[in-house]
């Protein structure tokens, strides 16, 4: 039973983790830490590393936290689900996305376009006002459908 119980939490928390990203996206990178997330939307840097991705190592530390510290039952769960989060994200964001690596470039599929036209509207807010599409898994499903 207990291993059941893992796996809920693993879940609940990947799932949760959609929401926080939406939320840390939405009121903190285009909010009070513009300063870090802006190089992401305005591509004038040669550096393949962006100060955007300091929300990345945050959330890898808070995953960390949980292996490492946290001395509950279910932290294990909690940081695995955290950290499966995030390489989802890296996955979807950094290399499907965004092609940090050129992996992924002809995904044809109807949740894949989804994805990329969602993002694709979220980008094309230059600066933190007015912005839209916040998510990175669930795309408001308008951007589903497909065309």
């Amino acid at each position: 039973m207990d291993i059941l119980i893992w796996i809920i939490v693993f879940i609940a928390t990947f799932l949760g983790m959609e929401f926080m990203a939406w939320f840390t996206h939405k009121y903190v990178m285009h909010g009070f830490l513009w300063v870090l997330h802006k190089d992401h939307h305005h591509k004038n840097h040669k550096s393949w590393w962006e100060r955007n991705d300091l929300f990345f190592v945050f959330y890898a530390v808070v995953s960390m936290y949980f292996f490492m510290v946290a001395e509950f039952q279910f932290a294990v769960a909690i940081g695995a689900g955290i950290a499966g989060y995030g390489l989802a994200y890296f996955l979807v964001h950094d290399i499907f996305i965004h092609q940090r690596f050129k992996l992924f470039r002809k995904a044809d599929h109807w949740y894949a376009k989804g994805i990329r036209r969602a993002h694709k509207i979220h980008h094309k807010h230059l600066g933190k006002e007015d912005g839209e599409c916040f998510g990175m898994l669930i795309p408001p499903a308008k951007f589903l459908k497909n065309k």
